[in-house]
């Protein structure tokens, strides 16, 4: 399904719910579509099923997934009404970064390229502008 980076200073429960929100934004996971179940999941991960459970839960707080008792968890359908509150909130955020780096310095040509760098398809090929 995915790979979580061990290393990282991110938590993993936090890379978890960042994947699988990628995985639903994108479509990749349909709406209504049902999760692994944690035991499943832990074990494809090999890592705890508490912090499946943790990504689970914070994933469900945010309006990404439903669940239902006995059942698992799901993709939650309503998604368009919460990714546009969420995309104006990024928005938001973003702008006041944006403004912050201009201000300590950083050039608009260095963070265009941060965001083309980071836009690039993923196994390392870029695209020649």
């Amino acid at each position: 399904m995915f790979e979580l980076d061990l290393r990282s200073r991110k938590p993993i429960y936090e890379q978890l719910v960042d994947k699988l929100k990628e995985l639903i934004i994108n479509e990749v996971l349909k709406p209504d579509e049902q999760l692994p179940s944690v035991r499943t999941l832990a074990q494809q991960l090999t890592i705890n099923p508490n912090t499946i459970q943790k990504a689970y839960r914070e994933l469900e707080t945010q309006g990404f997934i439903y669940s239902q008792k006995g059942k698992g968890s799901f993709v939650n359908p309503n998604n368009q009404q919460i990714d546009l509150k969420k995309i104006e909130t990024v928005l938001r955020e973003l702008e006041k970064l944006i403004l912050e780096a201009l201000y300590l310095g950083i050039r608009p040509e260095e963070m265009v390229k941060l965001i083309r760098e980071l836009d690039a398809p993923k196994g390392g090929e870029e695209s020649n502008d």
